[in-house]
């Protein structure tokens, strides 16, 4: 595809805003505190930044349409996921996460069940980030390869650039402010394009009428056991995802963070509903076009130039505050819980600050080397199997670290974690294809907890 002059005007004038309120919030950044948590005063509206401008990313919108492309209203589920999710997290855990007096989920589960506990969960939770970095790099290479010829290495090493400095100078401040503009931009794409897509139609009917049914507008058309396993990984997913529960924890009250958290609820599901109707549109259109590309082709054949370039940033910019969210709450999970434990007892900020960066750089260096022998894989694939595997390694414990403090012995926990990776794991690369892996994940997780729970009382 080619770029006219209007779409790049469009774009610079985007990346310019969102470079000078990134270095805004840069300056406010004091310590470490200020860095993983913002001080604990934040707003509603900022906590809802943080929470969306990681949760809606290159999944939410570029895999959302890549998905929709082959397989329809299914395609659905990360975003309706995501919104039940932070219906969940507002109205169930904000009061307990915030009363557990720490900073990261592993720390509420060491808090209960022991350091070896937290340190184990630490470990095996920050693949599950990194897995959805790699999600992210594959929406920015899809994205940026679709406007101009580029060397895939290439590619991928500009996107982790572009990661680095939405994250590294503002932290969590940053990521929320900088995710309150990407969302009204996003918001903007997506009405647009999707009341585009239904005047060019002459309205839904066409579409509807024009696809089978089955398999496009069935939100389990790739079976039940593999979309309810996809909305259940990202319910799962969320809650145990650290960049989650830091933005609840910024903010200045139980208050404002359960409002932040029931706001994203409330916006997040439109979002995926846009990007289906923009890859059932490329698929009566475009039948042999790339999926991964059918977003960023719309965008550029469709839109009036410039807001074309406006969209094609923000997009870029969706794709590059999800990597970078992830990688601040990977940092975060192993400062707090590995370094400040085992290396930094005496808890400098100035050298914590500093070490949470360059954990950021090593995560999304290690993300972008798997990046690039994937290149050619389903981006929600990644997407879900992260949300799963964190689902499967946290969820429980943390579950039982704050509603059944005291029930469960403490080895049982640390056996959860590693036994509800591996039926992950299992499940999905050696049994049926048909049932998300996360169900065994849970499965297992929650059977090991409960004879944790039976040997506790036989104490």
């Amino acid at each position: 595809m080619v770029l006219s002059a209007q779409h790049i005007l469009g774009a610079i004038v985007t990346f310019i805003v969102i470079l000078a309120i990134g270095l805004f919030s840069g300056k406010r950044i004091k310590n470490a505190s200020d860095f993983s948590t913002g001080g604990k005063r934040a707003g509603s509206l900022l906590v809802m930044g943080t929470i969306t401008g990681t949760l809606v990313g290159g999944s939410s919108t570029i895999g959302t349409a890549q998905l929709a492309f082959t397989f329809g209203l299914s395609a659905w589920w990360f975003t309706l996921g995501a919104g039940i999710a932070c219906l969940v997290l507002g109205l169930i855990f904000v009061r307990p996460i915030r009363a557990s007096g720490c900073d990261t989920i592993q720390q509420i589960i060491a808090k209960e069940y022991g350091l070896t506990a937290g340190l184990v969960t630490a470990v095996l939770g920050t693949l599950g980030m990194l897995i959805n970095i790699i999600s992210q790099l594959l929406s920015f290479n899809a994205l940026a390869i679709s406007v101009i010829s580029i060397n895939p290495i290439i590619c991928a090493l500009i996107g982790m650039g572009f990661m680095l400095c939405y994250v590294v100078f503002g932290g969590v401040l940053g990521t929320g402010v900088l995710g309150i503009v990407k969302l009204l931009l996003l918001y903007l794409a997506v009405i647009v394009s999707g009341a585009l897509v239904l005047k060019l139609c002459g309205g839904f009917s066409f579409i509807f009428n024009a696809l089978p049914h089955e398999e496009y507008f069935n939100l389990f058309a790739r079976g039940i056991g593999v979309d309810a396993g996809a909305g259940l990984s990202l319910l799962l997913g969320v809650l145990s995802t650290q960049i989650y529960i830091q933005a609840v924890l910024t903010g200045l009250n139980n208050t404002k963070a359960r409002q932040g958290a029931l706001l994203s609820a409330l916006i997040i599901p439109p979002v995926g509903a846009g990007g289906i109707l923009i890859g059932q549109y490329m698929r009566l259109t475009q039948p042999d076009l790339n999926p991964a590309l059918a977003f960023p082709h719309f965008i550029i054949e469709k839109l009036p130039p410039v807001l074309g370039g406006v969209v094609l940033a923000t997009l870029l910019i969706t794709v590059t505050g999800t990597g970078a969210g992830l990688a601040l709450g990977f940092a975060t999970t192993l400062t707090n819980n590995i370094y400040l434990q085992f290396f930094n007892k005496e808890h400098s900020g100035v050298k914590t600050l500093r070490v949470m960066r360059l954990l950021i750089v090593l995560a999304l260096i290690v993300a972008v080397i798997f990046t690039l022998g994937n290149l050619k894989s389903v981006i929600l694939a990644w997407g879900f199997l992260s949300m799963a595997l964190r689902g499967a390694v946290l969820f429980v414990p943390m579950c039982a670290a704050l509603f059944l403090r005291k029930r469960v012995k403490k080895q049982f926990i640390v056996a959860s974690s590693v036994l509800g990776l591996a039926a992950v794991i299992v499940g999905k690369f050696m049994l049926r294809g048909d049932i998300d892996p996360l169900f065994y994940g849970i499965a297992v997780s929650a059977f090991t907890v409960i004879l944790g729970m039976i040997a506790q009382k036989l104490d």
